[in-house]
């Protein structure tokens, strides 16, 4: 992992900064959530969830779902420790690294934090894309936990984005923003490679789906 004292400030200083400028801004939002009876139910039963959904949401779905105590998975890429920073501002926990880099390290802290009775948060297109591919390495949390997976996505009436590769969502001030949940989907673990990539295609096309649902809910 990147690091060092100078590091350290560059990343602390940036997460203060973008939570100080995001934080206000956020707060003028109208929100609106589609179907949150979805994961509301699970809730209800103490059932922890691994939510999933495409990086470029991470931000307005960060903040509507803040000071809930949910574990997040982020890169230990420089960016990551950025975000991580920022997020946790918002009352989320992190765990660090991904299907290409810390993989064992993090399956075995998402292991811990469910069985500790957290949510998980995990961007199936992380943590350097490609955007909006969903990668079947995800649905390995979900079958060493057994845990729910949820999927949602957001979307706002006026919105700008990041030049990176996510093309990160960031809603304008007084806007509508709006969350989509779809359905939980169990992963057994007894699923091959094949069924895996399978459910994965699945689960992306649902990803868009609800994209498309989140983005004509905050504009309608």
């Amino acid at each position: 992992m990147e690091g060092g004292p100078v590091s350290d400030l560059r990343h602390a200083a940036i997460g203060a900064v973008g939570a100080g400028l995001l934080g206000p801004l956020f707060a003028t939002l109208r929100e609106r959530r589609v179907e949150e009876e979805h994961y509301l139910r699970l809730r209800a039963k103490g059932t922890p969830i691994i939510f999933v959904f495409w990086h470029a949401h991470t931000l307005p779905l960060a903040w509507c779902h803040r000071d809930e105590g949910i574990v997040t998975l982020v890169s230990e890429h420089g960016d990551g420790e950025t975000l991580v920073r920022l997020i946790r501002r918002w009352g989320f926990d992190s765990v660090r690294g991904s299907s290409t880099r810390g993989a064992t390290k993090a399956l075995k802290g998402l292991i811990r934090a469910a069985r500790a009775g957290k949510d998980l948060a995990i961007t199936p297109d992380g943590p350097r894309g490609p955007a909006r591919e969903f990668k079947p390495g995800a649905l390995a949390v979900a079958q060493a936990t057994g845990l729910p997976v949820v999927p949602l996505a957001a979307g706002a009436s006026r919105s700008w984005r990041v030049q990176s590769w996510d093309r990160s969502l960031i809603p304008h001030p007084f806007s509508r923003l709006c969350v989509a949940y779809g359905p939980p989907r169990s992963v057994p673990a007894h699923m091959d490679r094949g069924a895996l990539e399978s459910l994965a295609r699945d689960l992306g096309k649902e990803l868009e789906d609800l994209s498309d649902r989140a983005a004509a809910c905050a504009t309608s």
